[in-house]
């Protein structure tokens, strides 16, 4: 609003109309119109106090019958739907306002005044609300937008590296590494490490919408958390909420420190060079020391001292053991109660034969679920595909006991019935390369006795050694 009382008090001390514009500020038309105004209604300083610029206003400028009020106001709230439609204008939604107006004899607002009032509703949606964040309460992940660089050494080619950022809410002391790609193995990886460098865990994990921390299976409004981050989650105690789509302000902290960043360790790195990612997490984590211990500008304190005197005191300490990542598939149970993963077979209990399981994959064991329930555990194996696991436990009864079967019952079974029946059997033993080829054989052999009785087994034994 123009300062009337102030254009009135400069006048009566002498000044110009182009320094009262100067000091005011407004133009020089406007001072002329004012003093003019005054003068015609004999208004001068000094002025009482109760008359407010406002008020002045008013007495200068009194509002004809056909008041603003007076007009049909438009709806905003269905302007507001309609905008976010493909095509709908300002200009569009104001000629149907008018044609409105015009059929129900209603006096509309020009278009200006029309635009005017829905931007004033649209920064009234716009306004924030701060949100103070307890210590120790939340850490905020994002990856950062601009790359840094690494040079291969034997092609020269420029390969790209994306930044890793991890900012406690409550200090915004922050943890940056640098990865190849934003895969699932790099974004777990970089959580593990950002936790073993905070030196203990937040209540509440905030990330942004990306593939490898949200699926959006049922469309944006239906988010299911992933599951690997999940049980990485579950790992360390802590919950996820991630950011609603499009909506920065749900994690500011790692915005802003993003765009710092940025300035302060990738800008700061633009001129040197780096030939394996090693080199410049190194040089980022020198950087990264700088920036956490630099001062604030509007608070006592930097980054590390408000984090390691009132954040770190009240972190959840970090498990035994650091999360390993794991690899989940899905898998059949083949006729032979087994499922194959990376050329490999291990045994599942053979009543869940022809059903699909859940199998967890890490570097050194596989888990198998079914209904979220542990059906089998194995040690993982490597080397020669093709290899067995099997646990005898998963098998039939009648598949455990041909199990049992080997040379030395065979013979102790022999010799049970008769001296030359041992001999037989042990000459058809040693007689096959591989042994096992030779179970069938004496299987047959000693079912003889059952059929033809012992003694004539024995006599026909004696028989064919006499032969050999």
């Amino acid at each position: 609003m123009t300062d009337y009382r102030e254009i009135l008090r400069l006048k009566s001390l002498g000044f110009s109309e182009r320094n009262i514009a100067l000091t005011c500020p407004c133009s020089r038309n406007t001072v002329s119109k004012v003093l003019k105004r005054a003068e015609e209604l004999s208004i001068s300083w000094p002025l009482s106090n109760e008359l407010t610029n406002a008020a002045l206003e008013g007495k200068l400028y009194p509002k004809d019958g056909k008041s603003l009020h007076s007009k049909k106001m438009p709806d905003l709230t269905s302007i507001r739907k309609e905008l976010l439609k493909n095509g709908v204008s300002k200009k569009l939604l104001w000629t149907e306002y008018m044609e409105e107006c015009r059929l129900t004899g209603a006096d509309p607002l020009m278009y200006t005044q029309f635009c005017h009032y829905i931007q004033q509703d649209e920064q009234k949606r716009r306004a924030t609300m701060h949100i103070a964040r307890k210590p120790g309460e939340q850490v905020e992940v994002d990856w950062a937008g601009d790359p840094a660089h690494i040079t291969d050494p034997d092609t020269g080619e420029i390969v790209e590296a994306y930044l890793f950022v991890g900012v406690m809410s409550y200090s915004q002391y922050a943890y940056v590494e640098a990865f190849i790609n934003e895969k699932q193995q790099a974004w777990i990886t970089a959580h593990v490490h950002m936790y073993e460098y905070f030196g203990g865990v937040a209540k509440i994990l905030v990330p942004d919408n990306c593939k490898t921390a949200v699926v959006h299976a049922g469309g944006w409004y239906n988010q299911q958390v992933n599951a690997v981050y999940h049980e990485m989650a579950e790992h360390y105690g802590t919950a996820i909420i991630p950011a609603r789509v499009r909506k920065p302000k749900d994690k500011p902290n790692a915005e802003n420190s993003v765009g710092n960043i940025s300035t302060w360790i990738t800008a700061a790195l633009r001129n040197e060079q780096f030939f394996s990612l090693a080199e410049l997490n190194h040089a980022i984590k020198e950087k990264l020391k700088a920036f956490n211990a630099r001062l604030f500008q509007k608070k006592e304190g930097s980054r590390l001292s408000l984090f390691r005197d009132e954040e770190l005191p009240l972190l959840a300490p970090l498990p035994a053991t650091p999360y390993e990542l794991a690899e989940w598939k899905q898998a059949t149970v083949q006729f032979n109660y087994h499922i194959s993963l990376h050329g490999m077979l291990y045994s599942i209990p053979y009543e869940y034969i022809k059903r699909k399981v859940d199998v967890r994959i890490t570097d050194k064991t596989l888990e198998v679920f079914y209904n979220h329930n542990r059906i089998a555990s194995h040690r993982r194996l490597y080397g020669r595909q093709g290899q067995y696991s099997t646990i005898v436990e998963h098998m039939p009864e009648d598949h455990q006991k041909y199990l049992e079967w080997n040379g030395d019952r065979f013979r102790k079974w022999a010799e049970r019935i008769g001296i030359n029946i041992y001999q037989v059997v042990d000459a058809i033993l040693t007689s096959k390369r591989v042994e096992q080829q030779a179970y069938k054989s004496c299987m047959g052999l000693l079912k003889l006795a059952d059929k033809y009785s012992v003694e004539r087994l024995e006599t026909a034994c004696q028989k064919a050694l006499s032969y050999t």
